[in-house]
């Protein structure tokens, strides 16, 4: 997979309209879920996109302390329904906290997780640190790796 970092004011259309893509065909169309996706954080967040032949495979949004939450986090963590089962989403989450170091500090690293994906995340080090809450319907927890 082929990994670019980039500003909001750096994606060209055809990257922004992949990332809009993708995160439609996952977070509205395959989860059922109706609810505002631009949210006003893209334009003050970095862009992870991970790119295989041409597609936009794995995406994850870098946002600064203080936009979601008071530490610097990782939203929008989405994976083609193509690429899933492939080690996409660890490969994606590293790359991701590796950015997340390098552009905001060796800080704690916040999430909103959807809940069936607790363990998936306390694999790569997340921990649980708040109580089950409802998002778009959708059950969450916050994570944090410190």
């Amino acid at each position: 997979m082929n990994w670019i970092l980039k500003r909001f004011s750096e994606l060209s259309p055809d990257e922004l309209y992949a990332i809009l893509q993708l995160r439609n065909e996952v977070f509205v169309i395959e989860q059922n879920c109706l609810f505002q996706d631009a949210d006003n954080k893209d334009q003050l967040s970095c862009h992870l996109m991970g790119w295989s032949d041409g597609i936009l495979a794995a995406y994850s949004r870098l946002v600064p302390p203080g936009i979601a939450f008071d530490k610097a986090s990782i939203g929008r963590v989405v994976i083609s329904p193509a690429r899933r089962g492939t080690g996409a989403g660890k490969e994606l989450m590293r790359i991701s906290i590796e950015n997340i170091k390098h552009l905001y500090g060796n800080n704690p690293i916040m999430i909103g997780a959807q809940l069936y994906l607790k363990k998936f995340y306390e694999s790569i080090g997340f921990s649980q640190v708040s109580s089950i809450y409802l998002e778009d319907g959708i059950e969450h927890i916050q994570m944090m790796l410190s």
